[in-house]
């Protein structure tokens, strides 16, 4: 699986999402400009310890990312969306786009691909979720469709055990 972030704009958001990254073996792209330097202090403290072992990848914009991935399956998160993003089947190496915190995904690539914009339903006249929670959502979803391919599904007790 792959997000990419275009035009990110809060370093804890992207911090955040990189951390999810690396629990789930997600690689980050990151659309340029960013709205903070890579070696932010708010960024590291998001990704914890993470961020070292984070696939990351930046793009001068773009066009450089779509340079750099020909014929790659690309599902637009965005509030206006005509799916609902539990309603997509998702590749595995497919990438999953979400846009500047304050702005979105530029309406004119959605206007491009109408049928992979994908939307998170909610109430009344929100205008939208925290980024970080976005990419989460979106990508557990895609993450269960592909059976968690690769994931660990059980989990330990520190101090005790299952079966005592």
């Amino acid at each position: 699986m792959n997000i990419v972030l275009y035009e990110p704009e809060i370093p804890s958001n992207t911090g955040n999402i990189g951390r999810t990254c690396v629990a789930t073996g997600t690689s980050l792209h990151l659309i340029e400009p960013l709205g903070f330097s890579l070696a932010e202090k708010q960024l590291k403290r998001a990704g914890m310890d993470y961020w070292e072992e984070l696939d990351v990848t930046t793009y001068v914009d773009w066009q450089d990312f779509l340079g750099q991935h020909p014929g790659a399956k690309l599902y637009y998160a965005t509030t206006k969306g005509r799916h609902v993003y539990s309603e997509v089947s998702y590749e595995p190496d497919c990438y999953l786009v979400f846009g500047r915190e304050s702005a979105g995904i530029p309406e004119t690539i959605l206007k491009e691909n109408p049928d992979s914009c994908v939307r998170i339903p909610m109430i009344g006249e929100t205008r939208s979720l925290n980024l970080a929670n976005s990419v989460a959502i979106v990508l557990y979803e895609a993450l269960r469709q592909n059976q968690f391919a690769g994931m660990k599904l059980e989990g330990n007790l520190h101090r005790l055990h299952w079966d005592e």
